[in-house]
């Protein structure tokens, strides 16, 4: 392309090198050092004026300094007269500090989008942003590209049987993406949740686990006590309140005014008589469903709710002790089971530091945290049928192991799946992250991009990574912008 200079930062050489290949060009020449006292020192050995610069610069695991070469990088390109600098970002750096989590906290991300203003770019190009709504912190033009159509080709030419495969969330936070993916290749998806058990003691955990993995499937009958609620000859105000008394069933069950049972597996009508488990009659309409014209209502629970006990990040039995009473012995102190039902996280969500209710979009660090703490124990739920089948688990990025390992777990050893592919556009790998992943059984596949830099050193021995290339998505993207085409096909889905 003429009129065009890529200039590669020290993050990731390698795909600019594939870039420029795709166009048919080399990286520009830098001269790229550091002081002795670790500052920065940007020199472009190519003249930029009048063209139309492109710096590709991901984030890293010196991901400070990889912002500060970007950020001289644009503002010598800015003072060299280039006509336009645009700044390719695969992995946006600090994107996780989107909002503010709690009091006197920052903005990270919005303060990143002001340094590249005032460094002087005019465009960005990236890929897959933690939260789409970040594209506001700019005064310039944002093209967020997706690797959706990437990872769907790689699933539809790598995967056996994808057809009968479900894409799961980890977190309820990632649902969006996840029904994105399984409408794409035309799948069920389903969503894995974590809920904290607080109060030192297994009994309200217990109560729980009886209520949602006893005999759930099995339609029991209970006659209410008398023929009807109500009585002609009783004053209204009289039947109603007896229609507001909770009413005792054979099992020991009480249902609620809606016929809604409050423990337990039984239902009964509010007028009476012989009701079954997933028959409920509103008020004011027949029985008899010839007559409404429709179906009975049904409030049985879901089929496809499993549930399971999460112990140091992993699944145990039910009948496992809690960490909380193994590790505190007979000094545990017995708390009012009203007061902790009351602050069980299964009733009411936890309140968070900024006031409301909990945030659907917690991030998942914040989990992998939660679950570090030994004495902590959290009940794991999946919504969605995967037995026997393939689990594609879907997330933006692979930071920290702890709750892909659980959602890998769940769905094999409570749901029964066959196989479990992690995939995220961006494989950050903190820590032993990779390692871990590697040893854990339930996982078959590790499936990335190469959006952020990994070596070869920390890939060797990992069998079951793979990376799928960006470079051709990114220089498409540079190709149009360059000459003012539309970014409109690298979102479409093309079949085989």
């Amino acid at each position: 392309m003429r009129n065009t200079l890529i200039f590669a930062g020290n993050s990731c050489p390698a795909l600019t090198e594939q870039i420029c290949g795709n166009l048919g060009m080399q990286p520009a020449d830098a001269e790229l050092t550091q002081f002795s006292n670790g500052e920065t020192s940007v020199r472009l050995l190519t003249s930029v004026r009048e063209k139309d610069v492109f710096v590709v610069q991901s984030g890293s695991p010196r991901i400070n300094d990889s912002i500060m070469e970007l950020l001289i990088m644009i503002s010598a390109a800015k003072g060299g007269s280039a006509n336009k600098v645009t700044a390719v970002l695969p992995y946006f750096p600090y994107s996780r500090q989107s909002k503010k989590k709690a009091h006197r906290g920052a903005i990270t991300a919005r303060m990143l989008a002001n340094l590249l203003g005032v460094a002087g770019v005019k465009h960005v190009i990236t890929v897959d942003l933690h939260a789409s709504q970040m594209q506001g912190f700019f005064r310039c033009p944002v093209d967020n590209l997706h690797a959706e159509p990437i990872i769907a080709k790689w699933i539809r030419r790598n995967v056996p049987h994808w057809r009968e495969a479900v894409v799961v969330s980890k977190n309820p936070g990632g649902t969006k993406r996840v029904t994105s993916l399984a409408d794409a290749l035309k799948l069920n998806f389903g969503m894995v949740t974590t809920d904290r058990k607080r109060g030192g003691s297994n009994m309200v955990g217990s109560m729980m686990m009886h209520h949602l993995g006893g005999s759930q499937h099995q339609a029991v009958e209970t006659t209410a006590q008398g023929s009807n609620f109500t009585d002609p000859a009783e004053p209204p105000s009289t039947a109603a309140e007896r229609e507001r008394t909770p009413v005792r069933g054979s099992r020991g069950t009480i249902a609620d005014d809606t016929g809604s049972p409050t423990g337990g597996n039984l239902a009964i009508r509010p007028n009476g008589g012989r009701a079954s488990q997933s028959t409920i009659t509103p008020p004011g309409r027949s029985p008899d469903p010839s007559v409404n014209g429709d179906l009975e209502f049904d409030d049985g629970r879901a089929r496809e709710v499993t549930h399971g006990r999460l112990v140091h990040g992993h699944i145990v039995e039910d009948d496992a002790s809690s960490p909380s009473r193994s590790t505190a012995g007979n000094s545990v102190h017995e708390e009012d089971p009203m007061t902790m039902s009351h602050h069980s996280s299964m009733f009411v969500p936890d309140r968070q530091s900024l006031g409301g209710s909990g945030d659907a979009t917690v991030s998942s660090d914040d989990e992998d945290n939660a679950f570090e703490d030994p004495e902590v124990e959290h009940m794991i739920t999946l919504v969605g049928d995967v037995k026997n089948r393939t689990v594609f688990i879907v997330d933006d990025m692979i930071d920290k192991p702890a709750t892909w390992i659980a959602a890998a777990e769940t769905v094999v050893k409570r749901g029964g799946a066959q196989k479990v592919y992690c995939i995220a556009t961006h494989g950050v790998f903190g820590g032993d992250c990779l390692e871990q992943l590697q040893a854990c059984q339930c996982i078959d596949k590790i499936v990335v991009t190469n959006s952020f830099p990994l070596s070869e050193e920390r890939s060797r021995g990992i069998t079951k990574l793979v990376i799928l290339d960006l470079s051709f998505m990114l220089a498409e993207a540079i190709r149009r912008n360059h000459f003012g085409e539309s970014l409109s096909p690298l979102f479409q889905h093309y079949g085989d």
